[in-house]
């Protein structure tokens, strides 16, 4: 076999620091402390408020204020009413704890503020190792990338992720699992990316179904997480594409939950772009363990998880998709393939009906 040698190619590995393993938020207040800080302001949803408590504790005198408002596709009101209780405890850092929903608040507030951000995640989003912020007001959801927003520091607890539901460890990890199919072909992306997204896609891919079939198991959920974390690190390396500008157009105009879009729409856009990114669907193939057309195995495994597989199952009216193509197509992101308007509304038929993508 002829080996095949990285020709020439730019990689800027992102400035943040990672804590990973069972216990690892333990060290939280020493991490504050490094940061130069004695302020934190601890930030959650209001389902997640409860595991705010101990690492109050851990933070002691440290810990002065909380806000637990964070919501998807974080809207900008939330944020403003953020930064003005971070501003009234006089916060000097933000400690977000939970999924992607907390983190992005987190993000938006430092973006306004450039207070520094320690970041606890408790799902597979990967939100944490970005650059990246999406935004919505008034119905329309933006996204920006800068550095601004990139937490300082993140700490991987495996334990914090024993609690979530197996549904939602699913659907969080195919979001993961998107995240690096759209490395694979992107147009910046490099051989360490797609180093990076093959093992985070293989990591996540076997991990899951044992979340799913043995929910306690601390070593399918170490696996999981690890594969977040690549998946998270590919995703603010390299730029994404059409799956992600349909999600956040779902997400930002039609207010469909987050991750869950992202299990639905992940099939049909991997199967719009394979014919146009052969390599990229050889190395998503060997992470899933399959021959050949991995878009049909990537819809199996969500099946598998038990993830929903149709838009209609989230609320999405029929009538909307001619709208939602509409907007998908405005001012796309790059694609390997043409961004055309009547081949997006047949994948949103398609995501709409729930069909198995063809093989071949």
């Amino acid at each position: 076999m002829t080996r095949v040698y990285p020709g020439q190619f730019t990689y800027q590995g992102l400035p943040a620091k990672v804590y990973f393993g069972q216990g690892a938020v333990a060290q939280l207040a020493e991490v504050v402390a490094a940061l130069g800080c004695k302020r934190a302001l601890l930030l959650s949803t209001s389902v997640q408020q409860a595991q705010l408590i101990p690492l109050k504790r851990l933070l002691g005198a440290a810990a002065v204020g909380e806000f637990c408002e964070a919501a998807m596709h974080t809207p900008v009101d939330i944020t403003e009413r953020a930064v003005a209780v971070a501003v009234s405890v006089g916060a000097d850092c933000l400690v977000s704890v939970g999924g992607g929903s907390t983190i992005g608040l987190g993000k938006a507030i430092a973006l306004r503020t450039d207070l520094p951000q320690v970041a606890v995640p408790t799902t597979y989003a990967g939100s944490e190792m970005t650059p990246i912020l999406g935004q919505t007001d008034a119905g329309r959801k933006t996204t920006q990338r800068t550095l601004k927003v990139l937490p300082e520091t993140v700490i991987y607890d495996v334990d914090l992720t024993l609690s979530l539901p197996p549904s939602i460890a699913a659907t969080s990890g195919l979001n993961a699992i998107a995240h690096a199919v759209e490395a694979l072909y992107a147009r910046d992306g490099n051989p360490i990316v797609s180093l990076l997204a093959e093992e985070g896609i293989r990591s996540l891919a076997r991990a899951l179904p044992g979340i799913v079939e043995q929910p306690g198991d601390i070593g399918f959920r170490t696996e999981a997480l690890y594969g977040a974390w690549l998946c998270g690190s590919v995703l603010g390396s390299a730029g994404m594409a059409l799956h992600h500008k349909l999600c956040h157009t779902l997400g930002g105009s039609f207010d469909l939950p987050h991750a869950e879009t992202h299990a639905v729409i992940l099939p049909h856009a991997t199967h719009y772009n394979s014919s146009a990114a052969p390599d990229a669907m050889a190395r998503l193939s060997r992470a899933l363990d399959v021959v050949a057309h991995p878009a049909g195995a990537l819809y199996d495994l969500a099946a598998r998880l038990g993830a929903p597989r149709t838009l209609h199952s989230l609320g999405l009216p029929r009538a909307a998709l001619e709208r939602a193509a509409d907007l998908a197509v405005q001012s796309p992101y790059w694609n390997p393939r043409p961004v055309e308007r009547d081949a997006v509304l047949a994948l949103l038929v398609a995501a709409w009906n729930g069909d198995r993508p063809p093989s071949g």
